[in-house]
């Protein structure tokens, strides 16, 4: 089981503030990892939950809708604990309209964060990685809609559509460097981005209805995969994109 062990390592999660970032973070910490929490505004109970497993935890405030922060991001990571680890990419956002009304703005905001801020960021870290001659491992956040067209999210399925391919991507060119990087594809999961959807009874009993678990996803659900594609346990594994769906992608 030590090749599961994340002690002494360092990983910055962006959008660790609420819902999968903040299990995320949490998970690595338990594991071993000192957390770099990366949120646009208050970074919520995720510092005091951290700090409880015995961690640290540094607070970045950051912006991903440019990636004016991305340098700093990671010259703050460095700052505090000395060096990156791990990087989850996580932060994302998700407007929803009919794809007739669509328009150039709602698309534009959500490549930046979903897909622009991905690769940079991943970019910088990898860089840091090269510079630490240690190797390290990038864990972007899918979604079923990477698999799937969806209704009314245009450029969100577009985004994470990207991102799996932009995630295959970066392990062929950086898996000879030790670089291992992945992504997991959380299904229907109960956080504020499906608040919507959850409020709709029909949708919501027609999305139930089609998972074979029979319920919605958790953060608890992401613990387990993250810290695998975070540890050495995951040291052959690259360019793959995990689906944690209570079976949606199989029924």
């Amino acid at each position: 089981m030590n090749s599961f062990d994340l002690t002494g390592k360092v990983a910055i999660v962006t959008g660790s503030n609420t819902g999968l970032g903040a299990g995320m973070a949490v998970a690595l910490a338990m594991a071993g990892c000192d957390i770099v929490g990366v949120s646009r505004a208050d970074a919520g109970n995720t510092p005091a939950h951290v700090e409880a497993t015995g961690r640290r935890f540094a607070d970045v405030r950051a912006d991903l809708a440019s990636i004016a922060p991305v340098d700093d991001i990671v010259r703050a990571a460095v700052e505090a604990f000395g060096r990156v680890d791990v990087l989850v990419n996580n932060a994302g956002i998700i407007r929803r309209k009919d794809a007739l009304d669509f328009g150039e703005d709602d698309w534009d905001a959500i490549m930046d964060v979903n897909l622009k801020s991905v690769f940079f960021l991943s970019q910088a870290v990898a860089r840091q990685f090269v510079k630490q001659a240690s190797g390290g491992k990038i864990i972007n956040v899918a979604s079923m809609l990477s698999f799937q067209g969806g209704i009314r999210v245009a450029s969100y399925t577009a985004s994470k559509s990207g991102v799996l391919g932009l995630t295959r991507l970066l392990a062929n060119e950086w898996a000879a460097q030790g670089i291992n990087v992945n992504a997991i594809a959380p299904g229907y999961m109960a956080t504020a981005n499906t608040a919507a959807l959850r409020g709709n009874a029909q949708r919501n009993d027609e999305i139930v209805g089609r998972i074979p678990a029979g319920r919605w996803g958790t953060p608890a659900d992401i613990a387990g995969p993250v810290v695998f594609l975070a540890s050495s346990a995951s040291d052959y594994v690259h360019g793959h994109t995990l689906a944690v769906d209570g079976g949606w992608l199989a029924r």
